[in-house]
């Protein structure tokens, strides 16, 4: 039985404003949820109407309103006190407290939104889209590991209820993942990002014209093949792009990507002073996709006019944007629990609390917590899977001539290769030190010995020496195939780990060959 299955109240006109936001018509579905709201007092059928009034409100970009819809929502969440609505509730109010700049507040929402959701007892297709939405606050924050993780189990559950695929391909997350890759230096990782959007385009044009693609994830669609011809590579004749940046409904969103797009048509025709111009004119939201983003673009108009200098100077700016907000965010990740230690958990110690967050904040991966409850749900599922351990090569002499903070800078990048090269539903956990682990669900060794050499190649791809001079990086991975089921699966995930760390420090051994 799901969410709307215990609603006893007002169902008909909750799902008609369900369809209104599923074709991005986010005003018509607030007057259609106002009503419910004046017509009932049953607080399961007013907390599903404050939850996607909340939504509604953060669609269309109404800021005046996000405190009071935030606090009514949860409000009302509460007394309800189900899992899905209050893990629903949390994670709007984290895309919420993001927009308000709040990034404290955004941080203990994304824990307790993931905690609820994960505790609904009979998942339907309204917890993948609490999935979901959770997923769209990680990504706006740049966790972007995570991010990913939570789109696949919304993809899963979504899959389950019958939904379709183009629901949950969230070209969204993606595309930001693709830009904080570019912003950072990895063009050629960002390209790699924009180019499975453009398949994923492709595959479902060729499906049914696109006709069940979301609204508001068309002008998403739009904007990755827009910035690709940025980067100066061709798109699939059957993208229209304009046409797509055109499309995108009504949220704010959307519109700041219309404008962006606008500058990347531009910038991919040739055309740099219309580029110019454009920039000049637009104010967009940092939370779309960083403030990073018209400053690298401003750099591509000036690298095509040929003033390289003037592009030189905006990519550094655009660098620093970037650097700037990762330092920040692992700040405020740890303020962030403080506060909410402060405000709501006062009786439990610090390192009570710290054992609750699920995400590590130097890499914006899973931590080992999570990597545990992700293991103990494939459990719960019955999946078969491989478990891979990655260790990396040369981390100590990096700490020791470098400091910890090139060392800190190293596992970043480390993280953000290795979660590039996984296949779309891996796992990917930050596990201790410099030590990563990954879940294949699903796959043999065969698939695991392809994730091994991309990983292996990745990583030697690396510029380290500009990073780190003097210290090669190389990383040693260990992969084991899960043999069980039933109750017997807990205990064949433990030995699979344990065959996997041997086969690491086996890898770690073997001779490489020179470079």
């Amino acid at each position: 039985m799901g969410w709307l299955d215990r609603v006893p109240d007002q169902v008909d006109a909750l799902r008609q404003a369900r369809a209104l936001m599923m074709r991005s018509k986010s005003a018509d579905a607030c007057l259609v949820l106002d009503q419910v709201l004046e017509t009932t007092k049953e607080p399961a059928a007013r907390a599903d109407a404050l939850v996607q009034r909340l939504s509604a409100v953060l669609n269309l970009g109404r800021t005046a309103e996000y405190a009071a819809a935030v606090d009514q929502a949860l409000e009302c969440a509460r007394e309800v006190g189900d899992p899905y609505i209050l893990g629903h509730a949390h994670a709007l109010a984290a895309l919420a407290a993001h927009h308000q700049g709040a990034l404290d507040r955004c941080v203990t929402h994304f824990v307790q939104s993931a905690s609820y959701l994960g505790r609904v007892q009979d998942p339907d297709g309204d917890t993948a889209w609490g999935w979901h939405d959770l997923a769209m606050a990680y990504s706006y924050l740049s966790f972007h590991g995570y991010a990913l993780g939570a789109i696949e189990r919304a993809r899963q559950l979504g899959t389950a209820a019958g939904l379709p695929e183009e629901l949950f391909a969230a070209p969204g997350i993606r595309l930001r993942n693709a830009v904080a890759l570019d912003h950072s230096g990895d063009s050629d990782g960002c390209l790699r990002v924009l180019r499975d959007i453009g398949v994923d385009l492709c595959r479902f044009l060729d499906a049914d014209g696109g006709v069940r693609l979301r609204p508001s994830t068309v002008t998403a669609y739009g904007y990755a093949a827009a910035r690709r011809s940025a980067l100066g590579e061709e798109v699939d004749d059957r993208v229209d792009v304009l046409a797509l940046l055109a499309a995108g409904g009504d949220g704010a969103r959307a519109r700041d990507l219309r404008q962006l797009g606008d500058v990347c048509v531009a910038i991919g025709a040739g055309r740099p002073i219309e580029a110019l111009a454009r920039l000049g004119t637009i104010t967009i939201s940092p939370q779309t996709l960083g403030a990073a983003e018209p400053e690298r673009l401003r750099s591509l108009t000036f690298a095509r006019a040929g003033d390289h200098a003037a592009a030189h100077r905006a990519d550094r700016h655009a660098f620093r944007l970037a650097a700037q907000r990762s330092d920040r965010l692992q700040t405020v990740y740890v303020d962030g629990i403080a506060a909410q230690i402060e405000r709501e958990e006062l009786r439990r110690t610090a390192a009570q609390y710290a054992g609750e967050a699920l995400t590590d904040p130097l890499t914006g991966l899973p931590n080992r917590r999570q990597l545990e409850r992700y293991v103990a749900a494939m459990v719960a599922r019955g999946e078969r899977a491989v478990i891979g351990v990655c260790d990396l090569d040369g981390f100590k002499a990096v700490n020791t001539e470098h400091g910890h903070h090139s060392g800190d800078l190293v596992l970043q990048r480390i993280a953000g290769v290795i979660h590039r090269v996984m296949r779309r539903g891996d796992f990917v956990a930050r596990y201790g030190g410099d030590e990563f682990v990954v879940v294949l669900p699903g796959a043999g060794m065969a698939e695991a010995t392809e994730v091994a050499r991309r990983i292996a190649v990745a990583v030697g791809a690396e510029d380290w020496h500009a990073l780190v001079p003097g210290t090669p990086v190389g990383v040693s991975v260990g992969f084991a195939e899960v043999n069980g089921s039933g109750p017997a699966l807990r205990d064949a995930l433990g030995q699979a780990f344990e065959i996997a760390d041997r086969e690491m420090l086996r890898a770690k051994r073997r001779p490489r060959a020179a470079s």
